[in-house]
């Protein structure tokens, strides 16, 4: 085991984003916000001296990782793992249209991360690919690394990580445009994460 800090970035916005819809694994493009946020962000996050950075193959978070990894010299890795949840029938749609095509169903989903939206999968899942990434970078010389992701992703991946019940993962607030939660390790708790910064970024 090798990696002591992690620093989970969720990429700028899109104009999805910016028109109220769910994206899923739809691609979509940053808008000049969400170019700006990225090129803002990336003196904060250069303090972390990261070794390398993931980044989800989904345009969004790939355009906001190659920002930083040019600005900074350092490796960029693309890996599919790190996508979103997959929304099925709900990606393109904005939350009316789902609340409208299926009653009740949204609000389930917010809270329990085991309800698969139709056709889609769940958080829990997502969790256990984006751990499997976590789990490989364990293996290599990397000490710090950032994955830029996803906000659902994000969010499903620290209640892993921190072995929170999944039942309570849902008390995780989301993940803001381009901001990051941060995990370290102790050198003396083996294995376990510890949470240092949940949805920090640049503000103003």
């Amino acid at each position: 085991m090798s990696l002591r800090t992690l620093v989970l970035w969720r990429h700028g916005e899109t104009d999805y984003n910016a028109s109220g819809r769910m994206q899923g694994h739809l691609d979509s493009y940053l808008t000049e916000v969400g170019w700006n946020q990225a090129r803002f962000a990336v003196p904060a996050l250069a303090r972390f001296s990261p070794d390398i950075i993931v980044a989800s193959d989904l345009r969004r978070a790939t355009d906001t990782a190659t920002v930083f990894s040019e600005a900074m010299g350092i490796p960029l890795r693309i890996d599919k793992r790190l996508r979103e949840t997959n929304l099925g029938l709900w990606q393109g749609k904005t939350s009316v249209e789902v609340d409208d095509g299926w009653p009740g169903v949204r609000g389930r989903w917010q809270t329990d991360a085991t309800v698969t939206p139709p056709g889609g999968e769940t958080r829990v899942e997502v969790a256990a690919r984006a751990a499997e990434v976590v789990a490989e970078l364990d293996t290599g010389t990397e000490e710090t690394a950032v994955l830029c992701a996803h906000g659902g992703l994000i969010t499903a991946l620290t209640g892993r990580l921190l072995d929170l019940p999944v039942a309570n993962w849902s008390q995780l607030g989301g993940i803001s445009n381009c901001h990051w939660t941060v995990l370290a390790r102790r050198e003396t708790s083996g294995l376990s994460w510890r949470l240092i910064a949940y949805n920090a970024g640049i503000t103003g």
